[in-house]
């Protein structure tokens, strides 16, 4: 192979799968390379026919090999895996173990839950990891709330027909969507176009959901995984808390008293399966007129009455923070551009901005779990 050759093989190779977000290099998707002359000609495999990525694929392998010096033209020869080499990256994907948000990783799993439904929590998820994506973390976030899913309109994945995109499969490992950089998972996106957006499910059925998405979903490697979870305390809590006993919780409320005391239960049922509080978020605070009067619609002291109600000798819950009712806010959800990204200057988005910081402050305890670490 002549020189320029293995300059092109190692600027193809660098190339970056969108979806498994890995140079193509390290997924064996490079097939044979060659140089006659000024022409470079490039062979590569994609996983699945159809992949939704194979354009810009195409496009950035053609750049990348029209980069190296002494090249002027490029031939790209675009092919598929067969289903023996598809199978052999999917297990060294996967790797060993596939639950990979166990207590021994280093992923931060953070449910965030809410006693009620109505109190923004979606929302707020949805912001959160955005904010979080936004700090240089890798963030991936599963829509748990099956009944009430939200989450792709609120991160702006939906088509032109209103519906979520599907995941690309590859064999049974799916690998999520990606939205302002966080790799999200919802029901959603499974549902059949003809069929109706409502989902009327079981225990059962909602525990094996739950349990392929931490399963089946190729997340890559996270430092914080976020759990959009339904209101209350039912199935969907007890499965979370069974399959993610280490899982930490964040409790959204608005400062309404009856709101407050109903949050305090699904603190109390995380507790109970060993999960973890992390802390309170009080949603819907008062805001603050152009004139400056203050208009605290629901109320006041919801979200440090949580805190404080949570709290136990040797572990204090804290109130993280209070994000006013703020009309970006909801503009931001309506039209999938989360206000942390579409009006940073407001100020929901600078008290999530806040939160979100405070989390990446407050560091999980590394012991008793394994490192991934080696002896040589």
């Amino acid at each position: 192979m002549s020189v320029h050759a293995e300059e092109v093989r190692r600027a193809v190779s660098a190339v970056i799968d969108p979806e498994l977000r890995r140079p193509i290099g390290e997924l064996d998707m490079v097939r044979d390379i060659s140089v006659e002359g000024t022409v470079a000609h490039v062979g590569i495999a994609l996983t699945i026919v159809g992949c939704p990525a194979a354009d810009r694929i195409e496009r950035e392998v053609r750049e990348a090999a029209a980069s190296v010096a002494g090249i002027a033209e490029v031939s790209v020869d675009v092919g598929v895996m067969t289903p023996a080499e598809r199978s052999a990256l999917v297990e060294r994907i996967r790797g060993v173990k596939r639950m990979a948000f166990t207590a021994d990783s280093l992923t931060r799993v953070i449910a965030v839950t809410s006693g009620k439904g109505g109190v923004g929590k979606s929302t707020v998820t949805a912001n959160l990891a955005v904010a979080l994506a936004a700090r240089g973390l890798a963030v991936g976030l599963i829509d748990a709330d099956v009944h009430g899913f939200s989450i792709p309109g609120l991160l702006g994945l939906v088509g032109d027909d209103g519906r979520p995109p599907q995941p690309t499969r590859l064999d049974d490992l799916m690998l999520p969507p990606v939205a302002y950089g966080v790799k999200t998972i919802s029901i959603g996106m499974f549902l059949p176009p003809d069929a109706s957006p409502a989902v009327a499910w079981r225990g059962p059925m909602l525990h094996r959901t739950v349990q392929q998405f931490l399963t089946d979903v190729h997340f890559g490697d996270l430092d914080v995984l976020l759990i959009d979870m339904p209101p209350g305390t039912g199935d969907v809590a007890i499965s979370v808390g069974q399959l993610l006993p280490h899982a930490e919780v964040l409790v959204v409320t608005t400062p309404q008293a009856a709101a407050a005391d109903v949050a305090v239960r699904s603190g109390v049922v995380a507790r109970q399966t060993g999960q973890s509080l992390l802390g309170v978020i009080e949603n819907m605070a008062a805001f603050t007129l152009p004139d400056g009067t203050v208009v605290d619609l629901f109320g006041e002291g919801g979200g440090a009455a949580v805190a404080a109600a949570l709290s136990t000798d040797g572990d204090t819950v804290p109130l993280l923070g209070s994000v006013a009712l703020s009309p970006a806010l909801r503009q931001g959800g309506d039209v999938g551009v989360p206000v942390v990204v579409g009006s940073p200057g407001d100020v929901a988005a600078q008290a999530i901005s806040s939160i979100a910081d405070a989390i990446t402050t407050t560091r999980r305890s590394l012991a008793g779990r394994s490192l991934p670490v080696s002896r040589t």
